[in-house]
This record gives structure tokens, sequence and C-alpha cells, in this order.
């Protein structure tokens, strides 16, 4: 596979620096509180410039600090689920070790032409988000107060294999898949399931964001200037998530997406 070398990409000029360090700021808002950040970061990356392919690792390997200031914002929520998580992480290592790998083994312009599909299912995983964690919200009500936290059935972790390998692949949208699952193993703490999300994210992004690493196609300037907006936004994710109104953000990320979607299909079929 032909992978074109971040060396030879132009440095970026401080005001599109500041554009993806924005929307790194808004994707780590929005991967704390259920996932999609991707819809921002990655846009924003082809926008300045970036090659799909390098955009993809660099938004992964950007967004991965976000996902853990906002685990560590949740932590409180996960006392007493010691021996879930460890169950929990497995899949999700395996998983995004496989979808990782498989992103190494597309050619460049194979992956190109699938980035307009790869955004739309994404945004439309993020547009069923609502009617999904209503439902989950409801499931929940159900369950009794204080229950123990059920072991995960054999199933869920495949399910969450399946899930992680999207994942490390391209990765927006698999919060709210997770979420769903927690929520019909009969999860009764939406910031409990919040928490478990972000863990199962921060271990499938883990090894993605090593692989990556080494494999020679992030463009470090950008990750790095993006990973401080998503920490930041992390940070900030996990502690509004109970308080702020996110109806005009979901509305906003959904043209973003819709809108992306269109534009890389355009270019492709111009090129």
């Amino acid at each position: 596979m032909a992978i074109i070398n971040p060396t030879d990409i132009p440095a970026l000029e401080p005001t599109r620096l500041a554009l993806v360090a924005l929307a790194a700021v808004g994707g780590g808002m929005v991967n704390a509180i259920a996932g999609g950040g991707t819809l921002l970061t990655f846009p924003a990356l082809l926008a300045v410039g970036i090659p799909p392919l390098m955009a993809n690792a660099t938004s992964t390997v950007a967004l991965w600090p976000g996902i853990l200031t906002s685990f560590w914002g949740y932590r409180d929520s996960l006392r007493g689920a010691r021996a879930w998580t460890v169950r929990w992480a497995l899949p999700s290592i395996l998983g995004g070790i496989t979808g990782a790998v498989l992103l190494l083994s597309t050619p460049e312009r194979k992956f190109a032409d699938s980035v307009p599909w790869l955004i739309w299912g994404a945004t439309a995983l993020f547009m069923v988000q609502g009617p999904v964690m209503r439902w989950v919200v409801g499931h929940a009500l159900n369950a009794a107060d204080g229950a123990e936290l059920p072991p995960p059935r054999t199933g869920f972790l495949i399910y969450q294999f399946f899930v992680a390998i999207y994942g490390g692949y391209f990765g927006a949208g698999a919060g709210i898949l997770m979420l769903a699952a927690l929520g019909m193993m009969g999860l009764s703490n939406i910031h409990t399931m919040n928490g478990l999300k972000n863990w199962g994210g921060l271990n499938i992004n883990v090894v993605a964001v090593l692989i990556f690493s080494v494999s020679g196609i992030v463009h470090w300037p950008v990750a790095l200037t993006m990973a401080v907006g998503a920490a930041v936004g992390g940070m900030l994710g996990a502690r509004l998530a109970h308080r702020i109104g996110q109806q005009w953000v979901r509305r906003a990320i959904i043209a973003i997406g819709l809108g992306s979607g269109a534009w890389m299909l355009w270019v492709r079929l111009a090129a």
C-alpha cells in the first residue's frame, strides 16, 4: 500500500492549526457525552488538506487524550465494577487491533473512495443516538436501584469485539453502539454506562494509537496540537454532560456529517 509520508504535507499555517484544535475541543466534548467526535475532527482534517488515510489515523491519535480525560471524569461512576471492566477490555483491545490492521491494509485510494460512505454511516448512527438514548434511559428506569452490575454475557462480548473492529478502523458512532448494548444488558445508571463506554473506547483506541504511531502515517504536529484540544474537551464534556442542552450541538454535528460526506463524494467523482 502506498501511503503518503507526513513529511510530504506542508506545515499548516496558524489559522488552520487553530481550526483543527477547535474541532478537537468539540470532538473531545462530544466523545465524553456519547461519542461521535470523529465527525468533527475528521472532516476538519480533510478541509485543511490532510489525505483521508492520514487524517483518520491522526484523528484517532489526537482524540485519545480526550477519551482518557473524559474516562477520568467518570471514574467515580465505575467504583465496584472492576471485574466487569476487565471483561469489557479484552474484546475492545482485540477488536481495536483488528480494525487498525485492516485500515493499514486498505489501499489509500480505496479508503478515500469509502470515506463518504463511512461519514454518512457514522452520521446515521449519530442521528439515531437520540431515540437509542431515550430507550436506554427508559430501560434503565425499570432496573432495580442499586442492583449489582450484571456480568457481560458471551454474546455481548462478541458484539463488543465487532464494535471495536469498527472503532479501530474508523470509529465515529462506536460509542452509541456500546451504549445500546449496555442498555440491553440492563444497566441502571447512565453515568456508569457512559463510564464503561469511555473505558471501551479507551481500550479500542490505545492499541490503534500505538499501531498508527509506529506505522508512520500520523501527522504529528497536527496530532499533538489537536490532542491538547481533545484533552480539554474531554474534561469539559465529562463535567457538563449532566447540564448542557445538546440539541443544537447534535444538529450542527449532523449537518457537518451530511455536508462533509457530500463534499467528499463530489471530490472523488470529480477526481
